[in-house]
């Protein structure tokens, strides 16, 4: 039985109110998380907001074997991100086993893409946010050896395509995550002179714009991100709060890159 979503609730609604209404309505709200982490990956829950959530997680995973199957033969890279992406949303237990199948599933010859694809708009109701950080963890997939195939830059165009998603945008997309991991991974080293512009450089393509762009640009930018990736709106809109943590990783890179940025200027 899941408690610890109704312990914390309570006693962070008790904390912030200093009264008993705040308490209970912590307690409720704990509740809430609690029956979302004994989520089935399954389409038949009546729960509008239950069935997005696990059609996002299903189709995650699923697609993921189908990205790292493209090549003709999955490497240890994929699996192993496949596999630390379920230790970093917490997918343990049932929830891991089904992630697991869903991966497998996705590797198979014949897997239906588009029929997956279709399902997943549906039940997210074509949303474009949460059909954009779909599109962003197939594309982390395909980098985790580093390398991008002719063979992995096709099947995420098939993916990208079905979104709705168009070429361009995700050629775009590709730029800003290849810059964006670089970004994350040197955010807290010093470096030298010319890391420390290698490091402006990703900043700017992170945002999607260019290093000669004005500052109203580069805040409509800022903004618009910000508000694609802002956790408590994509969880509201079908994001499982297991992977909540991501989105705010993601939006914190974001604030950092424009930080470094306006700091420039």
């Amino acid at each position: 039985m899941k408690v610890w979503g109704k312990v914390f609730g309570f006693l962070f609604g008790l904390m912030l109110s200093k009264h008993i209404f705040g308490a209970l309505l912590g307690l409720w709200l704990g509740h809430a998380f609690d029956r979302r982490r004994t989520l089935n990956f399954h389409f038949q829950s009546t729960d509008e907001e239950l069935n997005s959530q696990a059609a996002f997680l299903y189709t995650t995973f699923s697609v993921m074997g189908y990205v790292a199957k493209a090549k003709g033969r999955v490497n240890e890279h994929e699996i192993k991100f496949a596999s630390q992406y379920m230790d970093k949303i917490g997918l343990k237990g049932e929830l891991r086993q089904q992630a697991q199948d869903a991966f497998r599933e996705g590797k198979l010859a014949g897997f239906p893409l588009e029929q997956r694809i279709e399902k997943f708009k549906q039940s997210c109701h074509g949303r474009s946010d949460l059909m954009l950080m779909f599109l962003e963890i197939q594309i982390q997939l395909a980098f985790a050896d580093g390398k991008l195939t002719i063979e992995e830059r096709e099947a995420l165009g098939n993916i990208a395509s079905l979104l709705g998603i168009s070429n361009r945008e995700l050629n775009r997309l590709l730029d800003m995550i290849s810059a964006g991991a670089q970004f994350h991974s040197n955010q807290q080293s010093r470096g030298s002179q010319s890391s420390r512009k290698q490091q402006l450089a990703n900043a700017y393509k992170l945002l999607g714009v260019e290093p000669s762009a004005d500052k109203h640009t580069i805040k409509k930018a800022h903004r618009k991100l910000m508000s694609q990736h802002h956790p408590d709106k994509l969880v509201a809109k079908g994001l499982p709060p297991e992977m909540m943590n991501e989105a705010k990783n993601k939006a914190q890179d974001i604030q950092a890159a424009y930080d470094l940025i306006m700091a420039q200027l």
